[in-house]
């Protein structure tokens, strides 16, 4: 399953997927952070049969430390955090996948890290402001619907029916989730970025590729083509599914993850 890796001040809840080989190693950061990296392994564990992936717990995630003071709960120790835990484990320079707010910690970790990385996934992400989503969302009729019934739901769906497009799979994807929900504040969380990301991916200037599900109803797919058209990026889109593409269509999601790292 896992191994809990002690950084020193902060210990890592970490699994590995798959055997290292002469490939750059996959290093996956997981969304939220209200919860632990658990939800993304149904996209990861197709990409392991040739891929050596290292998924973990963000601090205040899942098992790795908790009960933190909210300075602690920052995105600038996110960022630290995997760089000392790739140095921990002797990975090298690897190939980053941020997935959600995932992205936009990857998109940080290229701009302070930019000699750890080689390639860049950025999956159902954004590099623009929540309130750029807001047009979008606001006249989508069947985001509007769903919406009502996680409001009327008082939280107890987490946004299942929002984040994955076939809702007779809500309910699975529901208890990947699991009950907890991280010590992180949304309140108290500072900007994931300290530039502006589209300059970051450009100074980058190493390949990106954007994955998103068509229909996402957390960072509209009109926010991936406005990224894919400002920055030099490869784009793929995939059909009939959500937020939550890599569980929708794991196979699908995870050999254009494959395609890219093999270009």
């Amino acid at each position: 399953m896992g191994e809990l890796v002690d950084l020193g001040d902060v210990t890592l809840y970490v699994r590995e997927l798959g055997r290292r080989s002469d490939r750059p190693s996959v290093v996956a950061l997981h969304g939220g952070p209200d919860v632990g990296h658990g939800y993304l392994v149904p996209g990861f564990e197709p990409l392991a049969r040739d891929h050596h992936v290292v998924m973990f717990d963000f601090r205040g995630c899942g098992r790795s430390s908790r009960g933190l003071p909210v300075e602690e709960l920052q995105p600038e120790y996110v960022v630290r955090d995997t760089s000392r835990l790739i140095e921990r484990l002797g990975l090298g320079v690897v190939d980053l996948v941020g997935f959600s707010t995932g992205g936009r910690a990857a998109m940080q970790f290229v701009d302070v890290h930019p000699e750890q990385v080689r390639r860049l996934v950025l999956a159902s992400t954004s590099a623009y402001a929540l309130k750029d989503a807001s047009p979008y969302l606001a006249d989508w009729p069947e985001y509007q619907r769903r919406q009502r019934v996680e409001d009327e739901a008082n939280g107890a769906l987490r946004n299942s029916t929002v984040f994955v497009w076939d809702l007779d799979r809500a309910p699975e994807f529901l208890r990947l989730l699991g009950p907890d929900q991280g010590d992180w504040s949304e309140e108290h969380t500072k900007e994931w970025t300290t530039r502006d990301p589209e300059q970051i991916l450009r100074d980058f200037a190493h390949p990106i590729l954007i994955l998103h599900g068509e229909k996402d109803m957390g960072f509209p797919v009109q926010l991936a083509h406005r990224l894919h058209q400002a920055v030099p990026t490869q784009l793929q889109l995939i059909p009939n599914t959500a937020h939550m593409c890599h569980f929708e269509q794991p196979q699908t999601w995870s050999n254009h993850i494959r395609t890219f790292l093999g270009d």
